[in-house]
This record gives C-alpha cells, structure tokens and sequence, in this order.
C-alpha cells in the first residue's frame, strides 16, 4: 500500500515553497504546487477550488512582503478563510501552516500579523497543524538590503536561532504525511537552528564573504513596540522545539563558497 498523498503547497515559488515542493517530490508525492504566477490567489480565492480538488493535505507555506502589520494581517487573514472554504469543499483534511517562534506577546509588524493568521487559522472547521519557525538563514540577506544606506548596513538587535529553509520545508512535510496527533494540547511544535545567533552577526559574515557592505552595525529601533522581544530571546527555540542544521556558517559556506 502506498503511503504517498496529494499535496497541495501554498505559496510554491516563495523562499520557503520551492523548498516544501521539492522535498514532496523527493519523497514521491503527488505535488499541486500553486501561486499567484499560475492563475491561484488565495488571498481573493481566485481558482482554489479547483486547484484543491483531490487534494487531502494543504502546506500553506505563502506570506507577503509587506511588513505592515494592518496590511499583512489582511492577506492573511483572507488568505486563511479561504483555505478553510475552498479546503472543506474539495474535501481536504487538514492544513499545515508555518508561523513564527515567539510571537505571542507581539504588537507590531509581521510578527504580531502571524499571530492573527494563527488565531484566523484555528477558528476555521478544518484541522490545522501549526509549526513555529526560527527567523529563516535566507531571511539574513533581506534584512540586509533593508537596512544599507551607502557603505554600511545596519541591522536590528535580534537574538534568533537561525534555520534553513530547507530543514523548515522537511518539519513542515513531516507533519503534513504522518497522521494527526490524538491530542492538540500543548505548545505549537518548533523548529530552530542549532544555537543562538545574532542577525547583525549573521550579516557580518555575509558581508565578509561578499566584501560589501563595508561595515554592520547592530542597532536598536526605539520606536520599536516589540524591540524587548527583538533583544531579550522571546524569539530563540523552547525547550521543546527540534534543533536542525546546519548552523548559518555552515549554511553560507555551503551556498556561497569563499573565493579562492
């Protein structure tokens, strides 16, 4: 008997999705790999159903770059409804969906528009599986470009357990080809990287490997309302959360070779 399912990722093309697409199709199963770019918007629900259909698992793996906390909690707060409905009209099982380690007392930005796409999520009539994430390795780059003004890139204070994509992508398809737990009670499963890094430490070695920018500075955003999570550890691994490699050395080593 085969233990292959149909699978539907969310957000396929993204710094997340390609990864989930590609371990689904390492493992064998038959993969619906969807996005805006062909013709699925689960924001607006634009052909979900049909997408969906036969579908038993969703790994919601989408996200959008506005870090605006109103406009983010709208995209995911349609983008949750409409998996649930389209979800239960195709006959789906369940969904699996990323979120962030941490964010539970989060006011601001991104962080605290993913804690309502979790409450959004947990309210709709099918299953839902949640994994809390680390700030992911490819995350570091991003922050980077935000914050360079001319020679010098300046970076939040924020202590992390940076993860690759790709070890997120596998914890997100582990959850989502083993069967459902008899028991939701507890915390939300976690995934982090090995050990506690900085993000200003991370964008050094990036800079150092690339020899641009010249300089990053840490620096730390009063006008932050979540800047004490930012830098007091809210946002490293729980003593329950799976510890994965490889470390962002490691990570970078492996991705961005140091010139010869």
């Amino acid at each position: 008997m085969s233990n292959t399912k149909k699978i539907a990722v969310a957000g396929a093309t993204g710094r997340l999705g390609r990864h989930v697409v590609d371990v689904l199709n390492e493992q064998g199963h038959e993969v619906v790999a969807f996005s805006r770019a062909n013709g699925v918007d689960i924001e607006t629900g634009a052909g979900l159903v049909e997408a969906l259909e036969g579908v038993q698992v969703v790994i919601d793996a989408s996200s959008t770059p506005s870090a605006d906390k109103d406009i983010a909690s709208e995209f995911f707060t349609a983008s949750a409804k409409n998996l649930h409905e389209a979800g239960q009209k195709a006959g789906v099982e369940r969904l699996v969906v990323v979120s962030i380690i941490g964010i539970d007392n989060t006011v601001a930005g991104y962080n605290a528009a993913k804690l309502v796409h979790e409450k959004v999520l947990l309210e709709g009539p099918l299953p839902v599986q949640i994994l809390r994430a680390a700030q992911f390795h490819e995350l570091v780059e991003v922050m980077m470009q935000w914050g360079t003004q001319g020679d010098v890139s300046y970076v939040a204070n924020m202590k992390t357990q940076l993860v690759a994509a790709r070890s997120v992508a596998e914890a997100l398809v582990d959850l989502a080809v083993n069967p459902l737990p008899e028991s939701s009670a507890g915390p939300f499963p976690e995934i982090a990287g090995p050990r506690a890094e900085t993000m200003a430490g991370a964008a050094a070695l990036v800079a150092a490997r690339r020899g641009t920018p010249a300089e990053v500075r840490e620096v730390s955003d009063p006008d932050n309302a979540d800047r004490e999570i930012f830098e007091d550890g809210t946002l490293l691994a729980g003593p329950h959360a799976v510890l994965a490699g490889p470390t962002f050395a490691e990570w970078l080593d492996a991705t961005e070779p140091a010139a010869k």
